[in-house]
């Protein structure tokens, strides 16, 4: 149950917290500030959007001898979720003075108020901890690479400064990871002396807390979630909703009640189908070797989706289950044909399937029955005769809410499109697959076809108009997306006249 003792590291600390007596809906900010007194890390936006309260999250890898860390926003995971794991604030990070990312950043004046820059430091150093920031191609005194550029901007993504501004910030980051690129990983830093010497026990530490949990010690993981508890994935969208009332109250952490069942989380080839874990985050979808090989373009998907500090906390079965019309990676999923896979934890443990398009049957209504978890979707593999597109529409291009957005598979033979799946968010109450749309998609691609499409596509959406736009625009914008797809996706078709042909319909 969740009532059992939460063990876990932060900083160089084993920590063992009472639910008794702290709430395991707590978020992991409230802990460290208010129980740790911990001031570094700090309490901006409380919805993930400032970056201020980021730390870094490690976890010991199944083979046991490394230890992953990735930053998140703590003001959105329960401290249920901190257990057998490393967390890690800016004051974690002290090496006995400055390390290489703070002094940079006062080199470059990047630093005004000061309130954002703890969490921009523990951003940057997670960067290199986890072994990231390629070289520069054109060595250290010519200009950076395009890779590096990326880099850096991964790095701040999640992160609002209002007095500084991102010019310094961006130089400081740069600098940061030119000087210590030959020094990235947990050793590498150690050994330049940019990181402290206790990250080297970390494996060791974590190891003898998952042993303690395999034998039944007194903080082993439940078995099963806490009766009459809300269940947590994520909660990159639950604590935004109800941040006032779930830090006081028990929760049950799906990270913390699936730990011992492997299928929960990643990615893996069974036969003909891929079949990915519900609580494989945003992060690891787009860097899975096997969704990138069927999927070239799925970074650069997710990048369109939220920042890589909420990627990290943001999961797929959370995504689904929130049943938001506009869930961009519902859609996603929608458009390659995802079962959704449960299983009945609060019973006999049955598993049941579903086809993603028929779990919604309303506005935050699902096809979900009591005691059932999201386990894992499963998808049919795509050949090399796949392609999938994903577009959005946002106020903002990046880090916001899609006004549209839509996803496409097809699968071409011969340059003839033999299947199509059109998925579309923001013109339903629901996520909406496109059934008749799809089927006009197939044949041999031409205008006349593509029009047909947009003809169906047109008569299946039913848009409203609200704060995202009128229900006029959202129209306008299906056809302009689905023109964009199949500009991409299907060769055969002149992309300007594509193009132009929609516009002037």
């Amino acid at each position: 149950m969740e009532s059992a003792p939460i063990r876990c590291l932060i900083n160089d600390r084993d920590e063992r917290i009472d639910p008794a007596t702290v709430p395991s809906g707590l978020t992991v900010l409230d802990f460290i500030r208010n129980h740790l007194r911990a001031p570094g890390t700090k309490e901006g936006c409380k919805e993930g959007d400032c970056g201020a309260c980021v730390v870094l999250v490690g976890e010991l890898e199944p083979a046991g001898d490394r230890v992953r860390y990735w930053p998140v926003t703590s003001c959105m995971m329960p401290i249920a979720e901190a257990a057998g794991r490393h967390l890690v604030t800016v004051e974690g990070l002290d090496v006995g003075g400055p390390n290489m990312a703070q002094r940079l950043i006062v080199e470059e004046g990047a630093s005004q108020c000061g309130f954002c820059t703890p969490g921009i430091v523990v951003s940057v150093m997670g960067r290199l901890v986890d072994g990231g920031s390629p070289p520069p191609t054109a060595g250290g005194d010519g200009p950076r690479s395009d890779a590096l550029a990326d880099d850096v901007d991964r790095a701040l993504s999640g992160h609002l400064c209002r007095c500084t501004g991102y010019r310094s910030l961006r130089s400081a980051t740069r600098r940061t990871f030119e000087a210590l690129r030959e020094h990235a990983g947990v050793d590498g830093l150690v050994s330049a002396g940019e990181l402290p010497d206790s990250f080297l026990e970390v494996p060791g530490r974590l190891r003898d807390l998952r042993d303690a949990a395999a034998t039944g010690g007194l903080d082993s993981a439940a078995a099963g979630p806490a009766p009459a508890t809300p269940w947590v994935a994520g909660g990159t969208d639950l604590y935004v909703q109800r941040g006032e009332t779930l830090p006081a109250a028990p929760v049950s952490s799906l990270h913390r009640v699936l730990a011992g069942r492997p299928e929960a989380r990643g990615v893996r080839l069974d036969g003909e189908s891929l079949r990915i874990g519900a609580l494989t985050s945003f992060e690891e979808l787009a860097q899975d070797p096997l969704l990138r090989a069927r999927v070239p373009a799925i970074p650069q998907f997710m990048d369109l989706v939220a920042s890589w500090q909420i990627r990290t906390r943001s999961t797929l079965g959370g995504n689904l289950i929130n049943a938001s019309p506009i869930g961009d990676v519902t859609i996603l999923m929608l458009a390659l044909g995802a079962v959704a896979v449960f299983e009945d934890l609060g019973g006999a443990g049955e598993t049941r399937e579903l086809p993603l398009e028929a779990l919604y049957r309303g506005y935050k209504q699902l096809d979900r029955r009591p005691g059932e978890v999201l386990i894992e979707v499963r998808l049919p593999d795509l050949s090399a005769s796949d392609r999938v597109h994903f577009e959005k529409t946002s106020k903002r291009r990046w880090l916001d809410i899609a006004t549209v957005n839509s996803a496409v598979r097809v699968r071409l033979g011969d340059g003839v499109v033999e299947d199509a799946r059109v998925a579309v968010g923001g013109v339903a109450p629901i996520p909406l697959f496109l059934p008749e749309a799809s089927r006009a998609l197939c044949g041999e691609p031409s205008l006349d076809r593509l029009q047909a499409a947009l003809e169906a596509a047109d008569a299946e959406i039913a848009p409203i108009s609200d704060v995202r736009g009128s229900a006029d625009y959202k129209r306008l914008l299906v056809r302009h997306q689905l023109a964009a797809h199949a500009a991409t996706l299907l060769p055969a078709l002149d992309a300007d006249a594509t193009y132009r042909a929609v516009a002037t319909a």
